[in-house]
């Protein structure tokens, strides 16, 4: 259990998807624009990749690796990753009209997500154990959530006071924020690791 709760913290802070990997910046450099649109597409994150990584152990260990067809698990994953996003998409037209319209295209964008792929590739390439992907692949995505609200949030603040000279608008500002928050979290390198 101790194990499984280095992996779930260390996929938040060390081990950050967003802040070390770099990966996911498309939605997450054009999302963290607004707090409302950053925690929607955080929890839909959240959703899709815990949902994907689930799906994938399972389909990888005991139906890829027994039948020799490990050659095509990009494939399957994408498949699955695709599917689970079209169920968010599919709830969130039902439930959430206006924070889908928010999204605008980057809800579909997260079929092409490399945080969710990433996940699940290093679920492969690290060896865990269904427990320790679950862990794994709720951190990363918390992790995920955690850059993404925290940058929108300071972004927000920093609008409000009006004072960004004009090359930092945007996105530039946007990339400033999280090279700083990447820093912080460094900061917990020594305490937590993971393979």
């Amino acid at each position: 259990m101790v194990y499984l709760l280095t992996i779930f913290i260390a996929a938040i802070f060390t081990h950050n998807i967003a802040l070390t990997y770099l990966l996911g910046m498309c939605p997450f450099i054009a999302l963290s624009r607004n707090m409302k649109t950053a925690t929607g597409m955080a929890i839909a994150v959240i959703f899709v990749i815990t949902l994907t990584a689930a799906i994938n152990w399972p389909i990888y260990h005991l139906i890829l690796i027994p039948t020799h067809s490990e050659l095509i698990y990009y494939i399957i994953f994408i498949i699955v990753i695709a599917a689970s996003v079209q169920l968010v998409e599919m709830i969130m037209e039902r439930f959430f009209t206006a924070l889908q319209a928010a999204f605008g295209i980057f809800l579909p964008l997260i079929t092409v997500n490399c945080t969710v792929l990433a996940v699940s590739l290093f679920m492969v390439l690290r060896d865990y154990t269904f427990l320790q992907t679950l862990f794994f692949a709720f951190g990363s995505a918390v992790g995920w959530m955690l850059a993404i609200v925290m940058v929108a949030a300071i972004n927000e603040k920093l609008r409000l006071i009006g004072d960004i000279p004009k090359g930092y608008q945007g996105a530039a500002i946007i990339m400033v924020i999280a090279g700083i928050i990447a820093l912080s979290f460094l900061g917990f390198a020594g305490m937590v690791k993971i393979q």
